[in-house]
C-alpha cells in the first residue's frame, strides 16, 4: 500500500488556481440553468432576497477572481509564495481556523450560501430562513474565532 504524500506548496498554489476557474465556470453553468428554470423573476422577489441574490452571487464571483489572481501572484513570485507558506503553516492560524469550526464549517458555509442564493431566486421564505442561518453561522464563526484569538 502506497503511503500519502503531501504535495509541495507549488502543486497546492497550481491546484488552488485550478480549482478557482473551475469555481467560475460553475457559477456561470448555474446562472444559466436558474435563468432557463424561470428563476429570479422580479414580480415574486422581495427587495431583500433580489439585493441579496445579487449581492452574494457576484460577490462570490469576485471573491473567486480575487483569490485566483492572488494564487497566481503566489506562482510568479518565489518570495510571496514563501511568505504564504510560513503564513499557512503557522500553528496560531491554524488553531485559530480549527477552533472556529475549521475546513467543515467553510465547507458548511459554502453550502449554505449556495442554498441561500438559490432560495432567494426561488421562494421567498426559505430565502429568509436559509439567509438567518447564513448570517447566524458567520457570526458564530466570527465570534469563536475573535474569542480564542484572544487567549493567547
Amino acid at each position: 500500500m502506497k503511503r500519502f504524500e503531501r504535495p509541495s506548496f507549488l502543486q497546492t498554489i497550481r491546484w488552488r488556481v485550478r480549482l478557482g476557474w473551475a469555481a467560475l465556470a460553475a457559477m456561470l453553468v448555474y446562472m444559466v440553468v436558474v435563468a432557463e428554470l424561470g428563476g429570479g423573476d422580479s414580480r415574486t422577489m422581495s427587495d431583500l432576497a433580489s439585493s441579496m441574490s445579487r449581492i452574494l452571487f457576484f460577490g462570490g464571483m469576485i471573491a473567486v477572481g480575487v483569490r485566483i489572481h492572488h494564487n497566481r501572484k503566489l506562482l510568479r513570485d518565489a518570495a510571496l509564495r514563501k511568505e504564504q507558506f510560513v503564513r499557512e503553516r503557522d500553528e496560531r492560524n491554524r488553531f485559530l481556523h480549527d477552533k472556529s469550526g475549521g475546513a467543515v464549517l467553510d465547507v458548511l458555509l459554502l453550502c449554505i450560501w449556495f442554498v441561500t442564493v438559490t432560495c432567494a431566486l426561488f421562494d421567498n421564505a426559505a430565502f429568509l430562513a436559509s439567509f438567518a442561518i447564513l448570517v447566524t453561522a458567520l457570526a458564530l464563526k466570527g465570534a469563536a474565532y475573535f474569542a480564542y484569538s484572544r487567549l493567547g
